[in-house]
């Protein structure tokens, strides 16, 4: 952030479902578990599986792969959320890290991601209380910006 709170850099996913929370609904459903279980179930591994994509679809793949091979589930969830981390971490990559790092959508309430990504980035998240709701919040505060501004103009 500059001296005045306005943001100077962010990267956000535009390519695919890798990098979002679809990534770990559709896996979630393949798994036959419920989303909200995920982070914490991957943080109960010993063993993460390695997912070699972070394409949803081959995924799919390399997660039926891995129940077929009796793998535990918090191992290929471990391995999903992972990859998922590594996407993330190539994206945070692309722009210069400062002294803090605000992460929000609604992948921020997993506490597996949030934990891997603090290991590997070795920073703290800051994560807001409803961090799904920040985009919302922030296009509203600016369309008021903008609204008072035409406001002012017009006078």
């Amino acid at each position: 952030m500059d001296n005045i709170g306005g943001v100077i850099d962010f990267v956000m996913n535009d390519k695919c479902a890798a990098g979002t929370g679809r990534f770990l609904e559709t896996l979630a459903g393949i798994l036959e578990i419920q989303l909200d279980d995920v982070g914490n179930l991957a943080l109960k591994s010993n063993n993460p599986c390695v997912m070699s994509s972070t394409c949803v679809v081959f995924a799919e793949t390399e997660v039926i792969a891995y129940r077929a091979k009796k793998r535990p589930t918090e191992d290929i969830v471990a391995g999903v959320v992972q990859a998922l981390m590594r996407r993330v971490v190539n994206m945070a990559n692309q722009i210069e890290i400062k002294d803090k790092i605000v992460f929000t959508g609604g992948t921020a309430k997993n506490p597996g991601l949030v934990k891997y990504l603090e290991k590997e980035l070795n920073k703290e998240l800051l994560i807001p209380d409803e961090p799904q709701i920040v985009g919302a919040l922030g296009a509203a505060l600016l369309a008021k910006a903008e609204a008072k501004q035409e406001q002012i103009g017009a006078k």
